[in-house]
């Protein structure tokens, strides 16, 4: 029962790694812009299938397969998908910021949650037009022998997103606290109209904060497309856990949003061992929760508007 426990919490660090990338992306966009990308999901499933179609690509396959077959990619043609991932969900960051969310800023109303929908609802189109709804089967970069950690069984890709993860956050974090790149965007998300006074492009900052909150989107599904299949609607699922996580952990704290999105992948794996129909029921019970007695989140802090 103790290595079942464990496992579970192994896997659940896993997947609540993708979870805290998602929940990363959330945090940046909103403590920057103080707007919220609701087609971060969609960019979760874009970026599995981005990265599967350069794969098929490199292997001198039709980027409409759906199978690999026996075929393995080797080490180069997996790093040059996920460059391609996130190169093109860079990209697409920026347009979505571009065409999206700048045309609305500073208006009354949240068009800009119109806007980002409607992205989605595009992005997902088109994928469902070129790939179609079936899922498909992305070999890990590290194989998919199970390997003993303490005694315990895990996937190699398993311990591969938990590392990255990890890697990426705590970069990110000191990015954003030694580099002059991050001390601007961190005066814009303080005050945008000060940091525009001071010199600061505050557009070149909102633009990179979509750039870069999509680009994790993009990682994110590169990592969990071996573990759960590339799926158009991966992302759905991604997307709202990754959400609920920078929920729970504060959405304009970075760093609660990553301890978030882990202690969601943690609960959601130890339930899913008791009993899977009450998975999402645990998930969600815990974000109600949290939202009725902290509203900021745990680790939160309150927004004050001085008029």
């Amino acid at each position: 029962m103790t290595e079942a426990i464990l496992q579970s919490i192994l896997s659940g660090l896993a997947v609540g790694g993708a979870y805290a990338l998602v929940a990363l992306g959330f945090s940046i966009t909103f403590t920057t812009t103080k707007t919220l990308n609701f087609a971060h999901g969609e960019f979760v499933s874009a970026g599995a299938f981005i990265s599967m179609s350069a794969l098929f690509l490199l292997l001198g396959m039709p980027v409409t397969s759906t199978t690999f077959g026996q075929t393995q990619p080797g080490a180069g043609a997996q790093l040059l998908a996920l460059a391609a991932a996130l190169g093109v969900m860079g990209a697409l960051g920026w347009l979505l910021y571009i065409v999206g969310v700048r045309p609305f800023a500073g208006r009354p109303g949240m068009a800009w949650v119109m806007s980002t929908l409607g992205f989605g609802v595009i992005l997902q189109s088109i994928g469902l037009a070129i790939w179609g709804p079936k899922p498909v089967v992305v070999p890990s970069p590290l194989g998919d022998s199970v390997i003993r950690v303490l005694g315990i069984g895990v996937r190699p890709q398993e311990l591969l997103t938990l590392g990255v993860a990890v890697v990426i956050t705590l970069g990110l974090d000191w990015v954003m606290n030694h580099t002059m790149a991050g001390k601007a965007m961190r005066a814009v998300a303080a005050n945008g109209q000060v940091a525009s006074l001071m010199g600061i492009n505050t557009n070149a900052m909102m633009a990179g904060a979509f750039v870069m909150s999509s680009a994790l989107a993009g990682l994110s599904g590169f990592l969990l497309a071996p573990i759960a299949q590339a799926s158009l609607f991966l992302g759905l699922a991604v997307g709202l856990k990754g959400f609920s996580g920078a929920i729970i952990g504060g959405l304009n704290n970075p760093r609660g949003c990553v301890i978030g999105g882990f202690a969601l992948g943690v609960l959601e794996s130890l339930v899913n061992l008791w009993s899977a129909q009450w998975r999402e029921v645990a998930v969600f019970a815990l974000v109600i929760l949290v939202l009725a007695l902290r509203p900021t989140g745990l680790f939160g802090k309150a927004m004050v508007e001085k008029v």
